[in-house]
């Protein structure tokens, strides 16, 4: 984990984003930002950020997603079902408004949906789990649209496509999670392959930050990992080169 960079690991969560940073030099630390912004602005100019969220929206969804998830899927074998399809840019901004009621929320569900099935071929709705973090990539979205300068600093990858990558190109045998709960042995395989790629123990087996989750903290982690390889030259973007975004944003799924 060499680097004359700062390398910064990234992953939404319930308080903001949780963050994994470590400056050239020092050993790791954890921390919560309420917004993508603050934590960009948090770090040095030249830090390399990999964070856990899609960056990069289709005007038009086909088969599969964006293209980085029909890439990775096969890499993942039963893990594969954590790797959701984006819809168009459309869909993620039918409805914007901060939702004061279950009901409210459940609506917007809807319309985003319906959007989504008309700029999608074979029709396509929205997951309510890809619901979920569409107000996580407009905050990375609308950053990119307004910074290009950004663009080659931040970069899309996926927990469990970082996981097998580090693996050699073997995905992780156990859940991380079974029914929505933690699941301890998931958790363990997780931690003992960042240790193999130069974490501590004691760093990993802290508790997360109020308002993280543990498998949010483990993703961060391992995102900052994946930071890393950017860097150093070592990681590979799915699909290779990256596609562009109508906005001229790369499409990739870094790892």
């Amino acid at each position: 984990m060499i680097s004359e960079v700062a390398l910064v690991g990234a992953d939404g969560c319930k308080a903001g984003w949780i963050a994994v940073r470590r400056n050239p030099g020092s050993t790791p630390s954890v921390e919560i930002f309420a917004s993508f912004a603050a934590l960009v602005s948090a770090v040095p100019d030249d830090a390399v950020v990999a964070v856990d969220m899609p960056i990069g929206l289709p005007e038009f969804s086909s088969k599969g997603g964006r293209g980085p998830e029909a890439l990775v899927r096969p890499l993942l074998g039963a893990r594969q079902s954590s790797v959701f399809s984006i819809p168009s840019r459309a869909a993620l901004y039918a409805d914007t408004d901060d939702f004061t009621t279950v009901e409210a929320w459940y609506a917007a569900h809807r319309r985003a949906s319906e959007v989504a099935r008309a700029t999608s071929d074979p029709p396509r709705g929205v997951s309510i789990q890809a619901f979920g973090i569409f107000s996580k990539i407009r905050e990375i979205d609308a950053l990119l649209i307004a910074r290009p300068d950004l663009r080659g600093r931040i970069f899309e990858s996926h927990p469990e496509v970082a996981f097998c990558r580090l693996n050699g190109d073997q995905a992780m045998q156990l859940p991380k999670k079974i029914k929505g709960a933690v699941n301890p042995a998931g958790m363990a395989e997780r931690k003992t392959l960042l240790c193999r790629h130069g974490y501590v123990m004691d760093f990993l087996d802290q508790p997360p930050p109020r308002g993280a989750a543990a498998d949010d903290f483990l993703d961060a982690a391992v995102m900052m990992l994946i930071a890393g390889r950017i860097a150093s030259g070592k990681a590979r973007p799915f699909p290779d080169p990256p596609l562009t975004d109508g906005f001229g944003i790369p499409v990739a799924i870094w790892a």
